[in-house]
């Protein structure tokens, strides 16, 4: 999905600096065509959500299926209506439609990211706290590898308490960041506890030449961190979605009104 947000990142840079309208016309030819598909594709935008909500939409896919293609389809419609256009402007009810679909494929964007921080990956399960720490104490009880830190968890349990202090009083939209700078501070002293521990084991030049356990928990360490971010997180990103959930369906309609009273005055005038 990287790999195809940066080839049509690609296409839209060279779009923008290809002085298109030496080769495609917005009302005629390829250029007609794109636009054409180009609106078509945000029209079955509409599909995810009907397959969602309806359940004898089921013969024509899965909802995760169509949730991998309404992203798909919300990027690609909006790159063929932006080549369509020529990446100019024109008259004003193509800028408007123009601005109401930069507005709704950035809203579709922002919605993505909220998803993604909610889901430690799509259609998954939500972490959870206790299974964070349960992985832990696993992974301490069959790794050798960790023995040199025989209190690797509770020392987590530590600065995981210290990542989640004053969480609620601090304002929603302000505790990403707050988390992350207390994730921060935890990692430096979580791989300063480790690093003792390996000296302590190992005196001397021996904990460098058992660097693989040093790395293999702090890896581990960290990657329990970023959970525990992640976690701390989740209630404002749910927050965040759930208003974003409430804005986007509007502002599609907007661009649907906008894009049919575009159609209409290109055809008629």
């Amino acid at each position: 999905m990287i790999l195809f947000f940066v080839a049509c990142v690609a296409l839209a840079l060279m779009g923008m600096r290809a002085h298109l309208e030496r080769f495609i016309t917005p009302e005629k030819g390829l250029g007609y065509a794109l636009g054409i598909i180009g609106a078509s594709a945000m029209l079955l935008l509409l599909l995810y959500p009907a397959r969602k909500r309806l359940p004898w939409l089921g013969p024509i896919g899965s909802v995760k299926g169509w949730f991998q293609t309404h992203m798909v389809l919300g990027i690609v419609g909006p790159l063929l209506v932006l080549f369509h256009a020529n990446f100019r402007t024109g008259a004003t009810n193509s800028n408007v439609a123009l601005y109401c679909m930069l507005v709704v494929s950035t809203s579709g964007l922002v919605g993505r990211y909220f998803y993604s921080r909610i889901h430690s990956h799509f259609y998954g399960k939500q972490a959870s706290l206790t299974e964070l720490r349960e992985q832990v104490a696993r992974m301490q009880l069959v790794s050798n590898a960790l023995a040199f830190v025989p209190d690797l968890a509770e020392q987590l349990q530590v600065v995981e308490s210290a990542v989640l202090s004053r969480l609620n009083s601090i304002p929603a939209p302000l505790r990403p960041l707050f988390v992350a700078l207390r994730a921060a501070f935890a990692r430096r002293r979580i791989a300063k506890h480790i690093r003792l521990a390996a000296r302590r084991q190992w005196p001397g030049h021996g904990s460098l030449r058992r660097r693989h356990e040093v790395v293999a928990a702090r890896e581990l360490a960290f990657r329990h961190l970023d959970s525990v971010r992640r976690v701390a997180e989740l209630s404002t990103y749910e927050r965040l979605f759930s208003l974003w959930h409430v804005l986007h369906l509007p502002l599609f309609f907007m661009l649907l009104v906008a894009g049919i009273a575009h159609v209409i005055a290109v055809n008629i005038y």
